[in-house]
């Protein structure tokens, strides 16, 4: 079949050649997609912060916050506007789009994009990538900033809940 839209109505012609007349489909809400998006990160960011907490490995726990941080960046960006986008060149971090969809955020996108360099180390798997402590408080730093972007969004929390010990 192929169609063509006017004024609420769609004309299209189907295999055997007739014309007919149908509604038009009604567009989808952009704003409910959106949400979904947005929530979808958000869910994503926290699994991330649980597999962090879970971690016995500095590397994993530095990578799996920075995870989080960076799900819960995209979130943020799903839940605004299109940024304008150039149609040449070179693809931009999400830690340089941030800034631009909330300013507010401008500090912490600079602080997970120092670390970016530092969680590829960690996960091509160079030893003494990241110490422990750096894991701690990258993970100490995400857990705030996913927070953040929740209250930011007007989205109700779900803090992540401590790992019981084994034993």
């Amino acid at each position: 079949m192929s169609g063509s839209t006017t004024a609420r109505r769609t004309v299209r012609t189907d295999v055997d050649g007739e014309v007919r007349s149908v509604p038009a489909p009604r567009p989808r809400p952009a704003r409910a997609r959106t949400g979904r998006t947005a929530l979808g990160q958000l869910h994503a960011a926290r699994m991330c912060l649980a597999e962090a907490a879970e971690a016995t490995s500095p590397a994993v726990r530095f990578v799996s916050a920075h995870l989080a941080a960076l799900r819960a960046a995209a979130a943020v960006l799903a839940a605004h506007e299109p940024l304008r986008t150039r149609r040449r060149g070179r693809p931009r971090s999400v830690w340089v789009l941030l800034p631009e969809a909330d300013p507010a955020l401008r500090e912490w996108a600079a602080f997970f994009a120092a670390g970016a360099d530092k969680r590829a180390a960690a996960e091509a798997g160079l030893p003494r990538a990241v110490t422990r402590r750096e894991a701690d408080e990258l993970l100490h730093d995400a857990e705030i900033f996913v927070s953040l972007v929740e209250d930011t969004l007007g989205i109700p929390g779900q803090p992540t809940l401590p790992v019981p010990e084994a034993g």
